[in-house]
């Protein structure tokens, strides 16, 4: 009888529809700053062009960095869309769809980490 209430309760829906949500928020994000980023090499070399005395150059790096910010939320959307599916399948079939690791989010920080780190350290090789 519990477990038939839990199953039919729409709060359990809404909750991983808001999680799905906020997975696509993220993915978004990191495109959206992974442009950014990826275009700030551009207002480098249009620095550089116009102005040779400043001494502003631009390497390419911030392009590679936009680039790997771009593929990182493609990824996040992409995983999330099948993670989303995958535990809407598990609450259709009676099954627990908790207690699982979120792997989505260990790949996202680890590879946000790496690259917060390699850019740490471009930085301070170019100082």
């Amino acid at each position: 009888m519990l477990a038939e209430a839990l199953r039919r309760d729409p709060r359990i829906y809404f909750a991983a529809e808001r999680t799905y949500l906020a997975w696509i928020r993220t993915g978004l994000a990191l495109m959206g700053f992974g442009f950014v980023v990826a275009r700030f090499g551009l207002f480098l070399k249009e620095m550089a062009a116009n102005r040779p005395d400043l001494g502003v150059k631009s390497s390419g790096f911030s392009l590679a960095v936009g680039t790997g910010l771009i593929l990182i939320g493609v990824l996040v959307n992409i995983t999330s869309t099948i993670k989303h599916y995958r535990v809407i399948e598990q609450l259709n079939r009676d099954e627990a769809a908790v207690g699982e690791h979120s792997v989505i989010a260990m790949v996202v920080a680890f590879a946000l980490a790496a690259l917060g780190l390699g850019m740490a350290v471009y930085l301070l090789a170019v100082r």
